[in-house]
């Protein structure tokens, strides 16, 4: 009997405990993992925010000298943006990106970041806990989107090619180049937008033009600090170069209307080139450009668009 009941002492003791580190279990994930937001039936918790968070500042180091508050909603707005489009793509037939689209796109961050290759890329993202996979996903996302984009609105693009082709050809024999970074910011009425316009700069002024557009731009640049990179004097849209002509370096636009919203333009960096002209080289970077610009807009339009269907709610 004495048997039996040291048995069956044993077993309730086990069964407390199982429960206690059940109990215990729960909690600590309840701390480490709380949802915050439903974007229809996907569930977003702290913890992808946080995913997140080491993900935009991996791409943008500048964002660490933000608060983490404020990394922690760029975060979260990014992820709304992201699930937005998985939602939309998932429409799709088609959801296969070529490898090589992938590496040309996972080489232009990495030279953005001033590495020369993907295994010092690799390398990079690691310190902050993010693998190549990680990466590949989120950019498969992204690129499934820009060829919704193409598809969806190619037919719409306006490209006079014999005018751009006489601009070319009437051109001198040197230009310049601007390294510019943007902030794009959408808003219905004009008192919210002249509002949202004096928020900017009052933020540009403290935390700079880069983690500003991380926090206020609704472009996929605000990943990246709104960086565009270096773009020929011929490649821009004669309406926006009139804008930045007669700034000097880290001065910026007011802002400038376009189809998409409100556009600001810093100039980092602006360089002079000789250059002999290949018009048909020249030709075709000018039309990718305008090209590129107008697909942007329609990305952005359309976005705004699919957005109000989706069910996003905060928790």
């Amino acid at each position: 009997m004495i048997i039996k009941s040291k048995a069956i002492i044993e077993k309730k003791n086990l069964i407390f405990f199982a429960i206690f580190f059940i109990f215990i279990s729960s909690k600590v994930f309840s701390v480490e993992s709380k949802i915050i937001l439903k974007i229809d039936e996907k569930i977003i918790t702290n913890t992808d925010v946080k995913n997140e968070m080491k993900y935009l500042k991996a791409l943008n180091p500048s964002l660490s000298s933000l608060e983490e508050k404020k990394i922690f909603q760029i975060a979260k707005n990014s992820l709304i943006r992201e699930n937005i489009k998985k939602i939309e793509i998932s429409k799709l037939n088609e959801k296969n990106i070529s490898k090589e689209y992938l590496e040309n796109i996972i080489k232009t961050i990495y030279v953005n970041l001033g590495l020369n290759n993907k295994d010092e890329f690799i390398n990079y993202i690691n310190k902050f806990n993010i693998s190549i996979i990680d990466i590949e996903s989120k950019l498969n996302i992204e690129a499934q989107w820009n060829r919704l984009i193409y598809k969806k609105f190619f037919t719409k693009l306006k490209i006079n090619k014999d005018r751009i082709k006489k601009e070319i050809e009437t051109d001198k024999q040197f230009s310049y180049s601007y390294l510019l970074y943007e902030i794009i910011f959408s808003e219905e009425e004009n008192e919210k937008a002249l509002e949202l316009h004096n928020k900017i700069k009052d933020s540009i002024k403290e935390i700079g033009f880069q983690n500003t557009a991380s926090i206020f731009s609704i472009s996929n640049s605000a990943k990246s600090g709104g960086k565009l990179g270096w773009i020929k004097q011929s490649s821009i849209n004669k309406k926006i170069l009139q804008q930045i002509l007669n700034l000097k370096k880290n001065e910026y636009t007011n802002p400038i209307l376009t189809p998409g919203g409100f556009l600001i333009l810093q100039v980092k960096d602006i360089k002079k080139e000789n250059i002999k002209i290949d018009i048909d080289k020249e030709l075709n970077e000018k039309i990718k450009a305008i090209q590129t610009e107008q697909l942007n807009q329609y990305s952005i339009i359309y976005f705004n668009k699919i957005k109000k269907e989706v069910f996003i709610d905060e928790i």
